[in-house]
C-alpha cells in the first residue's frame, strides 16, 4: 500500500510541475489559459478566477493545461497562442522541460542539505562509512542468491573465519578472496530490515566481474551548507542529463541496428517495483529516485518526436523555414500517429517489465 501511495504521489509531483510550466510561461507570453487542473477527469470542482478554471480532478496523476488557441485555431485573438511569435510559442512548449530540470535540482539541493549517500574512498577518514552494493551481475552467485542493489553489507562468515564491522570495501573483497569456493554468509541489511543470504563464491570468475559478481561502493552520509548543496545539486542534475542522453542514444542505435531494445528500459510497472525499493531505502533515495524520473521526463518530452514537446516544437521550425505553419490536419494526424506508436511502445516495455518481474 506504501508503495503505490508512493508511486502515484511521484508521478503526481512530476506532470503536475510540468504542466505548471506551460502554465506560468503561457501566462507571461499573454496567452490565455482556460484550465489549469490538478489531476485528469472527471473534474470535482473548480474555481474560475480571471480567465482561467483551477479545478481539482477524480484522478491524482499529475495535471493538464488547457491553452486557448494550442491546435491552431483562433490566429487572429491576440491571447491565442496560434497568435504568439514562433520563439513565445517554443517558450510555452519546453517550459514543461525546463521545469522538470529545476524540479531535479530543487530535490537534490534539498537532499544534500539533509545528508545523501556520498561515495568515498577507503582511505578518507568518515564516520558512519558503510559498503553498500552498485551492481549486481546478471547470473552470477549474488544475483542467484537474492542480492539487491542498494544493499548493504553489514557482516560475513564463512568455517574458516568471519568479519564483521565492515567500513572498507577491500576488507569485503580481502574476505571473499579468502573463501573462493567456500559457503559465505552474508549479512546485509536492505531498508530497516536485516538478513543473511549464503552463498558460494566463484574460484574463476569472468573478467571485471568478481567472484561474487557484484559491484562494491564504501558510502557515507554526507550533507553541505545550502550554497554547496545547490550547486551539488545542480551539478549533479546535470552530470544526470548527459549520462541519460548517452544511454539514450545506445538504446535508439539497438532499437535500428538490431530491431530490438535492451531489457534494461522500464515502463510503468519497472518504475512502481522500483519506487517501492526507493522507499524501503529510505526518504533521501527517493529524493534521489524521484530527480532521476524528473530528469529522463524532461529528456523524452525534449525529444523531437510527434506528440511530444519537442516533437511540437519541430513544426515550429518548419514553419519558420517555409515561412508559413503546416497543415493543421497534416500535424494532427501526425501527432495522432505519434502518440499510437508510443502506446504501444508502453504496452511492450510494460509486458517486459511484467515479465522480468514476474
Amino acid at each position: 500500500m506504501l508503495t503505490v501511495v508512493v508511486f502515484i504521489l511521484i508521478l503526481g509531483l512530476l506532470v503536475f510541475v510540468h504542466e505548471l510550466g506551460h502554465f506560468l510561461v503561457a501566462k507571461k507570453m499573454g496567452v490565455k489559459v482556460e484550465e489549469f487542473g490538478f489531476g485528469f477527469p472527471p473534474r470535482l470542482f473548480g474555481i474560475k478566477k480571471g480567465e482561467t478554471i483551477y479545478s481539482l480532478n477524480a484522478i491524482p496523476l499529475g495535471g493538464f493545461v488547457k491553452i486557448f488557441g494550442e491546435d491552431g485555431e483562433e490566429k487572429n485573438n491576440k491571447f491565442s497562442f496560434a497568435a504568439k511569435k514562433i520563439w513565445q510559442r517554443a517558450g510555452v512548449l519546453l517550459a514543461g522541460v525546463a521545469m522538470n530540470i529545476l524540479l531535479a535540482i530543487a530535490l537534490l539541493s534539498l537532499g544534500y542539505m539533509i545528508g545523501l549517500p556520498w561515495s568515498v574512498s577507503d582511505e578518507e577518514a568518515v564516520s558512519g562509512a558503510k559498503v553498500q552494493i552498485t551492481q549486481v551481475v546478471a547470473n552470477s552467485p549474488a544475483d542467484e542468491a537474492g542480492f539487491k542493489v542498494g544493499d548493504a553489507i553489514l557482516g560475513a562468515s564463512s568455517l574458516s573465519g568471519q568479519l564483521s564491522s565492515v567500513e572498507k570495501v577491500s576488507a569485503v573483497q580481502d574476505f571473499i578472496d579468502k573463501n573462493k569456493g567456500q559457503a559465505v554468509v552474508v549479512l546485509l541489511k536492505r531498508g530497516q530490515t536485516e538478513l543473511q543470504v549464503s552463498l558460494v563464491p566463484r574460484v574463476e570468475a569472468p573478467q571485471d566481474e568478481g567472484a561474487m559478481g557484484v559491484g562494491l561502493a564504501r558510502v557515507a552520509t554526507i550533507s553541505f551548507s545550502w550554497q554547496r548543496a545547490i550547486y551539488e545539486g545542480a551539478k549533479e542534475t546535470f552530470t544526470l542529463l548527459w549520462l541519460i542522453i548517452l544511454s539514450l542514444g545506445s538504446l535508439i542505435w539497438q532499437l535500428f541496428s538490431s530491431g530490438g531494445i535492451g531489457g534494461e528500459v522500464v515502463g510503468p510497472v519497472g518504475i512502481f517495483s522500483l519506487t517501492g525499493q526507493a522507499a524501503q531505502m529510505g526518504f533521501v533515495y527517493l529524493l534521489q529516485f524521484t530527480a532521476l524520473l524528473s530528469v529522463n521526463l524532461a529528456i523524452v518530452n525534449a525529444l523531437p518526436f510527434p506528440a511530444l514537446d519537442g516533437g511540437r516544437v519541430i513544426f515550429l521550425i518548419i514553419e519558420k523555414i517555409k515561412g508559413s505553419p503546416v497543415s493543421q490536419a497534416v500535424e494532427k494526424a501526425i501527432h495522432t500517429a505519434g502518440f499510437a506508436f508510443l502506446i504501444l511502445l508502453m504496452v511492450v516495455i510494460t509486458f517486459k517489465d511484467i515479465v522480468r518481474l514476474f
